[in-house]
């Protein structure tokens, strides 16, 4: 069966219903639970997102969409009504991210790898911070989010992980543990990471970025220093005049426009469509990269591909390390080619000699 647009007029029309008939005859008759996820807002008055979305597609679209047919979470029916303009809260907490995880993993390790309370300034302090962070959409974030109480059952979840304690440890999460394990492991490079977040939080550097593309999956761009640095990066190679002046810069000493990892030229294999394009890639490592301007140093020209095989999973290598990988690669398997006596492929030609 059909299922089409709503509006917001199809939404005020909704709630128009629900508050004649009250929530519990209006959900009973159109088969709908209470909203136990995301709840809409709207002048001061609290209502069941998914039925209303449900019902309102009834005044749009002429037919009542069933329970079955609609998701009650932000990726269906709160993505809706927050898209209509209507304000959209959720009843729980987000998941914590790598980002705050690192500020927690920071305070508790400044703390002796011990618990905090939650009316320690610190913990205050930082349950503040982590409310400017710009990851959570507003919709996520319900009165609780991030307050004291919870920053300071992080640092429990984070510090009952740790190898010298003795207790019982707490639930947590994976995630908890891995990036405690990265303050463990190098200390002074997640130091040095989580004080670059907070930088950016404090002078509002990170709500300048412009948002990451829904489109890309965030498993396609693993960083261990967090999204918010990952963002900055990216802005930063996407920075057309930068692009240009590195560009420039190589032709004008007289290079090509080749990858400098795998050595493919757009505008030889295309033509005049690929002269002149090619990506650039910030080759300063997230925790090193500071807030500074960016030097022509810092880039590296170098193919779409390369590029997305870098940035695909942590640690990322330069494109020099990536070029040696290649060519350790071929050179495996024109060895086994050989032994076999079958010929070279064509990739093992193409690949540039050093």
């Amino acid at each position: 069966m059909r299922k089409g647009a709503i509006s917001r007029d199809g939404v005020l029309k909704a709630m128009a219903e629900y508050d004649e008939m009250g929530r519990d005859r209006f959900l009973s008759a159109y088969g709908y639970k209470p909203a136990t996820g995301y709840h809409l807002l709207h002048e001061d008055r609290t209502y069941d997102s998914k039925a209303i979305v449900g019902v309102a597609h009834k005044f749009d679209q002429g037919r009542v969409l069933k329970p079955d047919e609609l998701i009650g979470g932000r990726s269906h029916a709160a993505r809706w009504l927050a898209g209509l303009g209507f304000v959209v809260r959720s009843s729980r907490s987000p998941d914590w991210t790598r980002d705050e995880i690192i500020l927690a993993c920071e305070l508790a390790m400044a703390n002796g790898w011990k618990r905090l309370e939650f009316d320690d300034p610190r913990v205050i302090e930082l349950s503040a911070l982590l409310q400017t962070m710009p990851i959570h959409p507003e919709e996520l974030r319900n009165e609780l989010f991030r307050n004291p109480n919870g920053v300071a059952r992080k640092t429990v979840d984070i510090t009952s992980r740790h190898p010298d304690y003795r207790g019982k440890p707490t639930n947590g999460n994976v995630l908890d543990v891995e990036v405690m394990n990265d303050f463990l492991a190098r200390p002074t490079e997640m130091t040095e990471v989580a004080r670059r977040i907070r930088h950016g939080l404090t002078t509002g550097e990170f709500q300048d970025l412009p948002p990451e593309p829904e489109e890309e999956e965030e498993d396609e761009y693993s960083a261990p220093e967090g999204r918010l640095l990952l963002r900055r990066h990216r802005s930063r190679e996407r920075n057309k005049g930068l692009r240009r002046k590195k560009i420039a810069s190589v032709l004008g000493r007289g290079g090509q426009l080749a990858c400098e990892a795998c050595g493919f030229d757009f505008e030889v294999v295309y033509g005049d469509r690929g002269a002149g394009y090619i990506e650039c890639h910030h080759v300063v490592p997230l925790h090193e990269a500071g807030e500074g301007r960016t030097k022509l140093s810092d880039l590296a020209l170098i193919c779409a591909n390369c590029h997305r095989m870098i940035h695909r999973r942590a640690p990322w290598p330069t494109p020099l390390e990536l070029r040696g990988a290649m060519e350790q690669k071929h050179a495996a398997d024109r060895r086994a080619a050989e032994a076999l006596g079958r010929p070279r492929r064509a990739a093992d030609e193409q690949m540039p000699q050093t």
